[in-house]
């Protein structure tokens, strides 16, 4: 039994990092204190799941494992396609080759909490990352997003200071790109590098709509980021247009 006390053992339990947990458990094992051995159970329990995470973000890297003869693989992705305010966003990730960064996921599947912790992570771990930003004025000049998220996605490229040898990009074909890509759907739940930029890309419009709500107040932008909720449209009513709608997508609710 080890001449430290339970209360000891906890708070040294909690102090230890993830890759120190199995020294922790060859350590205190033999203890036999019921509060020591939930301890070893628990920190058990939590190299256990260390395991299956690290399983799954190996899966999210076959990808860059298939194609590893490229120095700079580029993952792109992009947010704001839809909604009926805000600009669209597009970010560009350039990973060190065999990073693991455990919880990384498609951005719409993670809380904002996680989103933000992993935005850091990728920031300070990257061998490069930007974003590329294409504003309401110019999405009203044309018929088609799409055309704003190419751009958006271009910027995003250009914007980065190492040229990508190879662009993962998730579901699309970006136009007037002189760089080889690679289109894989639902990309930002298979492909670690794109998995980063669609964090990148997210955090980065989710903090300009949290902006523009106290610039902007009454349509709930900071909840809703500009998506067409209940919030967002009773106050599209109640208000009109603001200068960051977009004209075409909230036609139908203006003139209802």
């Amino acid at each position: 039994m080890s001449e430290k006390s339970i209360k000891q053992i906890q708070s040294e339990y909690k102090e230890t990092a993830d890759e120190k947990l199995d020294s922790f458990i060859r350590e205190y094992i033999q203890d036999g204190r019921p509060g020591v051995a939930k301890l070893i159970n628990q920190a058990q329990r939590k190299i256990m799941k260390l395991q299956q995470e690290k399983a799954r973000v190996l899966k999210m890297t076959e990808y860059e494992k298939k194609y590893s003869d490229y120095e700079y693989i580029c993952g792109i992705d992009e947010v704001g396609r839809g909604p009926l305010a805000g600009p669209t966003v597009a970010g560009a990730v350039i990973l060190p080759k065999d990073l693991l960064i455990y919880y990384i996921n498609d951005s719409k599947k993670l809380s904002e909490t996680k989103r933000e912790k992993l935005f850091d992570e990728i920031k300070e771990k990257a061998i490069a990352s930007a974003v590329g930003i294409v504003d309401v004025d110019s999405i009203n000049k044309t018929d088609n997003i799409s055309v704003s998220v190419y751009e958006a996605m271009r910027q995003a490229i250009g914007n980065l200071n190492v040229k990508p040898d190879l662009l993962f990009v998730d579901a699309v074909h970006i136009p007037d790109i002189d760089i080889k890509q690679v289109s894989i759907v639902k990309g930002d739940a298979k492909s670690i590098s794109i998995a980063a930029a669609s964090i990148i890309a997210k955090v980065t419009r989710d903090r300009m709509m949290v902006e523009l709500d106290e610039k902007y107040p009454g349509y709930g932008f900071k909840d809703n980021k500009g998506y067409g909720t209940k919030e967002h449209i009773d106050g599209l009513k109640r208000l009109g247009k603001s200068p960051i709608h977009r004209d075409k997508f909230i036609r139908n609710f203006i003139e209802e």
